[in-house]
């Protein structure tokens, strides 16, 4: 089952090296990962997807835990949880009917044609992995010159916090 764990953790070198060394010290596979700073500069937000039992990720969280760098951290798949992923998209579009077609589907996404020239189209879309995957499917019929995807960041709904 796949797991969204979300971490507060010291603003320091060699943390994102200690959390991501304890996966690969026990096997386990980090399908994304992101990290940036919060509104408190001494910390940063760490999200990470993996796969794994229940019994697994609360392994995983006792492990975590136990890091110096560490101050929580939560699975959010055991609330309720709002996940996002962003997605540029670099694809050929060599003539107007693609063009066209290209900026139909986009609207239909939400997504955001963010670079234009002669001829490709740079398109930006944030949602779901099934938004996503679904996006990606719709524009198969078209060349992808490129594709990066940020990997999913997560929060709680609601007034529950992630807090030291």
């Amino acid at each position: 089952m796949r797991h969204i764990i979300s971490l507060l953790m010291e603003n320091e070198s060699g943390a994102l090296s200690r959390v991501a060394g304890l996966f690969s010290a026990r096997g386990y596979n980090i399908e994304s990962l992101s990290v940036a700073p919060t509104e408190d500069p001494s910390l940063s937000r760490m999200t990470l997807v993996t796969s794994g039992s229940d019994k697994l990720i609360a392994q995983v969280l006792k492990q975590l835990d136990k890091l110096i760098d560490v101050v929580i951290a939560e699975d959010l798949n055991k609330g309720a949880h709002i996940e996002r992923e962003l997605m540029l998209l670099k694809i050929w579009v060599a003539s107007a009917t693609e063009r066209n077609e290209a900026k139909q589907l986009s609207d239909i996404f939400r997504g955001n044609i963010i670079d234009v020239t002669d001829n490709t189209y740079t398109i930006e879309l944030t949602g779901s992995v099934s938004k996503q995957d679904a996006f990606l499917q719709a524009f198969s019929g078209f060349k992808i010159l490129e594709t990066v995807r940020s990997g999913a960041i997560g929060i709680t709904r609601g007034k529950k916090a992630l807090q030291p």
